[in-house]
């Protein structure tokens, strides 16, 4: 597997779509796609309206040595589909090696096109971080989010809730988990 030669993540091929590192020109796409109410509502933490210089810092930290998250780029410029049209995230969690937390959203002319579900299976299937558990989190009104992650083969866990930034409060979530080994 190829590494980015900025952030010495993988690069991770799919069927329409390359997982990539983010780079600075993704900004204005990464602005017109997070700042849009319908993709913030269901992240916890895309501010809507999405504040100035939030996408440049989004990129840096991406970027940055120490960081806990490796970001992709949902990259479908070769099958013609745009630059950035998503993003996903593997986000180490803390006090817990070896386990990750899976996280995405895709620009809202992409829904219902199968991005999503063909970018996690592709992450997971590439397995970066070398992860023996990935958990993922979904509001409870976003159904569609929640079969991605069945699709692809994660468990349900249970219910719990979780603050939402665009909504300014907690939001019941279902939990999830993967075992990769």
């Amino acid at each position: 597997m190829k590494l980015h030669h900025i952030t010495g993540q993988s690069v991770v091929p799919s069927e329409r779509v390359v997982l990539r590192p983010l780079q600075k020109s993704d900004k204005g796409l990464l602005e017109l796609y997070a700042g849009d109410e319908r993709v913030a509502r269901y992240t916890r933490s895309i501010a809507h309206p999405l504040p100035p210089g939030a996408a440049e810092a989004f990129i840096a930290r991406s970027h940055a040595e120490d960081r806990r998250e490796d970001v992709w780029a949902m990259d479908g410029t070769a099958a013609g589909l745009g630059e950035l049209v998503g993003v996903v995230s593997l986000t180490r969690m803390e006090d817990a090696p070896r386990k990750s937390e899976i996280g995405y959203w895709v620009a809202p002319v992409m829904w219902h096109t199968g991005l999503a579900s063909e970018a996690v299976s592709a992450l997971l299937a590439a397995n970066p971080q070398d992860s023996d558990t990935v958990f993922a989190e979904v509001f409870q009104d976003n159904p569609f989010s929640a079969r991605i992650l069945t699709n692809a083969g994660f468990e349900y866990l249970g219910d719990a809730e979780a603050y939402s930034v665009a909504r300014g409060g907690n939001i019941p979530t279902w939990t999830y988990l993967k075992k990769m080994r």
